[in-house]
């Protein structure tokens, strides 16, 4: 049976924090300037505002959250194919990025 309500509630810890705002600021980089992505804009704006809040405590509405959530397994998996096509340099900070968002994906939002 599915469950009818969510906790978004997020205990990050600094790394990840660290990680998610760089992730939201490079992905409003891209998107700003499209009247097309303006929801996207939104919520990764406000998703930048909480975690620059300091909470402990990081409370997502659901939009916020599943736009998150999706944005990262894109990411993830444009990394993962740029991983097989590049040289040994780049692929040690692939590996590494890879590794940083897999585990932000599988400790959070998974269910």
């Amino acid at each position: 049976m599915k469950k009818l309500f969510r906790n978004y509630n997020y205990k990050f810890d600094k790394n990840d924090i660290k990680m998610l705002k760089t992730f939201c600021k490079q992905s409003l980089k891209q998107i700003e300037g499209d009247n097309k992505f303006y929801s996207e804009v939104r919520s990764f704006r406000s998703i930048l505002e909480k975690l620059d809040s300091g909470d402990e405590i990081i409370k997502l509405t659901k939009d916020e959250s599943t736009k998150l959530k999706n944005q990262l397994k894109q990411n993830l998996q444009y990394l993962k194919k740029e991983l097989l096509k590049s040289w040994f340099l780049k692929k040690i900070l692939y590996r590494s990025m890879i590794k940083q968002y897999s585990n932000i994906i599988e400790k959070h939002f998974v269910v």
